[in-house]
């Protein structure tokens, strides 16, 4: 059973960035968090994730979202800001990160990685292969 002020996130676990930054954060075992990797959920009716996502597949893998103990979802910089103040070790950069004006700040290098992502991600996956064996 789920605890009731439970954070569900929602990542990318077809990125290899994603699923590096996601196990970082599940090593430092945070308290009430739920991960989904959407990559792996299986679709539901209505094109959802098989969970209780108001949002279809596509949205979730072109952003980083998380779902509220209420409910509510919150995408972008102000979805990791609640995911850092869950993570022990990160708990204080939530703090910093979340005071005005940096959420907007966070957001909109945010929208600049989303569109250097694919971009990044190839040259990753192309460095990695090209590097001798060790």
């Amino acid at each position: 059973m789920m605890q009731p002020d439970t954070l569900t996130v929602f990542y990318d676990g077809g990125c290899p960035l994603c699923r590096r930054e996601i196990a970082t954060y599940r090593a430092l075992k945070p308290q009430g968090v739920r991960w989904i990797n959407v990559a792996d959920a299986r679709p539901a009716a209505g094109g959802g994730t098989g969970s209780a996502c108001p949002l279809d597949r596509a949205a979730l893998l072109a952003r980083f979202h998380v779902q509220r103990p209420d409910g509510r979802m919150v995408s972008g910089a102000r979805a990791f800001i609640l995911l850092w103040h869950r993570v022990p070790r990160f708990r204080w950069l939530g703090r910093v990160a979340g005071t005005p004006p940096l959420p907007a700040l966070l957001e909109g290098g945010y929208r600049l990685f989303l569109r250097l992502r694919p971009w990044i991600v190839r040259r990753a996956v192309r460095d990695k292969r090209a590097a001798p064996p060790g």
